[in-house]
């Protein structure tokens, strides 16, 4: 694993390994701005990871930036991690939105909301404007900086694995909605907290719709081919996910549940 490397004009990414779902292994952290800088994800529980994240870190700091805070895009373990431990070290605060905020045991001192901005000084200044875009995690956030046309994107969509959305927090509908609406911001570049930087990233996130889409067509007709009594979501699962490895089915049992859930919200499935 590369690291940190250089994204777009003042921004650098650093993977640093995380308990994340498989394949994925890493989590990317990013640095936005020239001179004040915020930094994205303080993702990593594991000691080692800690101690190169914070060299990172301090070598920016060396070079005359500053760093403002550390910005979470939402609460999931494998982005928040080193969170309390990396926010101390460094003696900055930590931004999120506030549906992160009260599920993360570190104290956030700015609750962001969709409209805020990130302002950031230097040779060429930025402006990161806060997207809030719930579906995968209700407190989701994304950052568009729309002269760069650089998305922050998180868990919304990666390069590497697959996104979960979970019934409780995720919620299938709402997902879609938001990536359909992040496919028209016009960014040029996605930075993803799994895999490499993606470009023309309305693709993907329409690709994202249309995948799930049709997985939702495999679900309607597996309820359908129940007939009047129904089935549950075990026996739903091997119907509907039958391309699927059986490895995975723990998983695609959770995306089930989702898209059942969206078809209930539809009024397509009682």
């Amino acid at each position: 694993v590369d690291r940190p490397t250089t994204v777009a004009t003042g921004v650098a990414l650093f993977p640093a390994r995380t308990p994340t779902l498989p394949p994925a292994t890493h989590t990317n952290s990013y640095a936005l701005g020239e001179r004040s800088v915020v930094l994205v994800e303080p993702a990593t529980p594991y000691d080692e990871e800690r101690v190169a994240w914070l060299a990172w870190a301090r070598g920016l700091a060396s070079q005359g930036r500053v760093i403002e805070a550390i910005f979470v895009t939402h609460h999931h373990v494998d982005h928040v991690g080193g969170a309390a431990f990396l926010a101390r070290e460094l003696d900055v605060p930590l931004w999120a939105h506030d549906e992160t905020a009260s599920r993360m045991d570190a104290p956030v001192a700015r609750r962001l909301v969709e409209g805020d901005a990130l302002v950031l000084d230097g040779p060429t200044p930025q402006r990161w404007d806060v997207m809030h875009t719930p579906g995968h995690a209700p407190g989701h956030l994304c950052l568009l900086e729309r002269e760069l046309g650089v998305v922050v994107v998180g868990d919304m969509v990666a390069s590497t694995g697959t996104i979960l959305v979970a019934p409780g927090e995720g919620d299938m509908r709402v997902y879609l909605d938001q990536l359909r609406r992040m496919a028209t911001w016009g960014a040029r570049v996605a930075l993803p907290a799994h895999g490499a930087p993606i470009e023309e990233p309305h693709r993907t996130f329409e690709r994202y719709v249309a995948h799930r889409l049709m997985r939702e067509g495999f679900v309607f007709d597996a309820v359908r081919a129940a007939g009047e009594h129904g089935a549950t979501l075990d026996e739903l699962l091997p119907v509907a996910y039958a391309d699927t490895p059986r490895e995975v089915w723990p998983f695609a049992r959770m995306s089930l549940e989702a898209h059942v859930d969206k078809l209930v919200q539809d009024g397509r499935v009682a």
